[in-house]
């Protein structure tokens, strides 16, 4: 991919991060983000996916440990991010899965353009299914069908920014 722009650049050079330090960004960096998550393409254009915004370090924490049980390991799954944004769409959509997915792909490329690190962690429709997550939606006053779809945290980075591995061969065809 020829870097003819910084999107297209931003794509090439984007990784996942395992590690961040505790500094919080800015409220600026991460309504950034989140605003383009928001801008993301959806089916018929409903914009069904919906954000929730982390940065308190308490809550932070207890999703980290319902994450980390589901998973079934005892580590910290966000890597020390500060930031964590989930993701969850509406259920009685279609193209509902490809649409968080596709605020997720947003939301990283944002955070990568903005000198943040963020990662993709799963787990998130496991959380969301249990009585503490539905809790949350509760609290929050949201109402409806939502299942998660992922948690984009996102911070700064702690050690040297990942390489890219080389792309595997063999991946395109094409039809002339």
């Amino acid at each position: 991919m020829k870097e003819r722009n910084d999107i297209l650049k931003a794509m090439k050079e984007r990784r996942s991060i395992r590690g961040f330090k505790p500094d919080m960004p800015s409220e600026e960096l991460i309504d950034d983000v989140i605003e383009a998550g928001l801008y993301a393409a959806s089916g018929m254009g409903m914009q069904s996916p919906i954000i929730i915004e982390v940065t308190d370090k308490e809550t932070r924490d207890k999703l980290s440990a319902l994450n980390a049980e589901i998973m079934g390991k005892d580590i910290d799954p966000f890597y020390g991010a500060p930031v964590v944004l989930i993701v969850l769409a509406d259920k009685n959509r279609p193209t509902y899965v490809y649409d968080g997915s596709l605020v997720m792909g947003n939301m990283m490329l944002a955070a990568h353009s903005l000198g943040l690190g963020s990662c993709w962690i799963h787990r998130a429709k496991e959380e969301f299914d249990r009585p503490e997550g539905k809790e949350i939606l509760k609290n929050l006053g949201i109402e409806g069908e939502y299942e998660g779809i992922g948690h984009c945290v996102i911070g700064y980075v702690k050690d040297e920014y990942p390489k890219a591995a080389p792309r595997n061969e063999g991946r395109v065809y094409k039809i002339k």
